[in-house]
C-alpha cells in the first residue's frame, strides 16, 4: 500500500465473510475496537461459541466488544469515545443508531455484497444466483438510516460463473470486499459520493428454510439456480424414502420427462428440460459428489 495514510478505525461484523476485511484493515490501519455479536450456542453441548470474528480479532489481539444493543447511552458514549476516523461495517447484524452513524470524524462505511441499488438486504448473494444474474460485486457505501440505501463511494463488479454456487461466491466477494475497502480508504479524500438510482432497486430477503424444497415443475434453468444458490445454507432439499437429500450443485442438461423422473444417474427432469446433480448431502453424512452418492443410495423412479 505504499506510504498510504493510516487511518483509525473501528471494525464492525460477525461471520466469516467479514474476516478477511478485518485482516485487511489490521495489515494496513489501526483497529481501534472490534465490534461484533456476541457468542452464540453451538454445537452438541450448546456452549456458546464467539463468532468467526470475535475469534480471529482475539487470536490478532484486537479488543472486541459485543454489545446485544447500540441503543443504549452507555454503549453509544464507549463507542464515541474510541475517537474513530471512521467505522467499517460488514455483516455485523445490529442496526446502527444516528448516534453511532455521527460518532466517527468520516461517518461509518459499510461493505455490501451487490451491486446496489440491486439486492439491498439480508440475502444478496444467494438471491443473485437464484435470480440468474450473471455479474454481481461488492459497494463501499457511506451508511446512513435506511437499509442499504446511502451513497456508494466505490463499486467493483465480478462476474457469476456457471454452476457458481453461494459458498464460493461468498468467497470471492468476500476478499473483493477486504481490497475494495482498502482502495476506498486510500483514495478517501477523492472519492465522490454517488447517491444510488431509484430504479433498479430490488430487496434480497432473508432466506426462508421454506423455500429449499425442490420443485422439479419448475424449468430446469430456474431449479439449477435454486439449488446452488441455496449451497450449502440452507440446502435445497429433496425426500427420498424418508430421508432428507440435500442437493449442492446442479447445471442444465438436456433431457425431459415428467417433472422429477429421474432420467440416468442424477439426471432428473423439471417443468422444461433437465438438471444433473453434481454433488448432494445424505443426512448425518458429508457431501459427495454424485458418482460416490449412487453407490449406497436408489433412488426412485421420481422425486417429488
Amino acid at each position: 500500500m505504499g506510504a498510504q495514510m493510516k487511518r483509525r478505525v473501528v471494525f464492525m461484523g460477525t461471520p466469516d465473510f467479514s474476516v478477511p476485511v478485518l485482516e485487511a484493515l489490521h495489515a494496513h490501519h489501526e483497529v481501534l475496537a472490534v465490534y461484533c455479536q456476541p457468542p452464540r450456542p453451538a454445537g452438541r453441548g450448546k456452549k456458546d461459541r464467539p463468532s468467526p470474528v470475535q475469534a480471529r480479532a482475539e487470536a490478532l489481539g484486537l479488543p472486541v466488544r459485543h454489545p446485544r444493543s447500540l441503543k443504549g447511552a452507555n454503549e453509544q458514549a464507549g463507542f464515541a469515545a474510541l475517537g474513530a476516523d471512521l467505522a467499517v461495517v460488514v455483516a455485523y447484524g445490529l442496526i446502527l443508531p444516528q448516534a453511532v452513524l455521527d460518532a466517527p470524524a468520516r461517518g461509518c462505511l459499510n461493505i455490501h455484497a451487490s451491486l446496489l441499488p440491486r439486492w439491498r438486504g439480508a440475502a444478496p448473494i444467494h438471491r443473485a444466483i437464484m435470480a440468474g444474474d450473471t455479474e454481481t460485486g461488492v459497494c463501499i457505501m457511506q451508511m446512513e438510516a435506511g437499509l442499504d440505501t446511502g451513497p456508494v463511494l466505490l463499486r467493483r463488479a465480478i462476474p457469476i460463473h456457471d454452476r457458481e454456487t453461494t459458498a464460493e461466491l461468498h468467497d470471492r466477494l468476500s476478499d473483493l470486499g477486504a481490497a475494495a475497502i482498502l482502495e476506498a480508504l486510500e483514495r478517501l479524500e477523492d472519492l465522490e459520493p454517488a447517491p444510488q438510482p431509484e430504479a433498479g432497486v430490488c430487496y434480497a430477503h432473508k432466506i426462508d428454510k421454506a423455500e429449499a424444497r425442490v420443485d422439479f415443475t419448475r424449468p430446469a434453468a430456474e431449479v439449477a439456480r435454486h439449488i446452488n444458490g441455496l449451497s450449502p445454507f440452507p440446502g435445497a432439499w429433496v425426500e427420498v424414502a424418508g430421508e432428507r437429500l440435500k442437493l449442492l450443485r446442479a447445471g442444465v442438461v438436456d433431457g425431459q420427462g415428467a417433472p422429477g423422473t429421474v432420467l440416468s444417474g442424477l439426471r432428473i427432469a423439471c417443468g422444461s428440460g433437465a438438471v444433473e446433480v453434481l454433488e448432494a448431502q445424505r443426512e448425518g453424512k458429508r457431501p459427495m459428489q454424485a458418482q460416490d452418492l449412487l453407490r449406497g443410495l436408489v433412488l426412485p423412479e421420481r422425486l417429488l
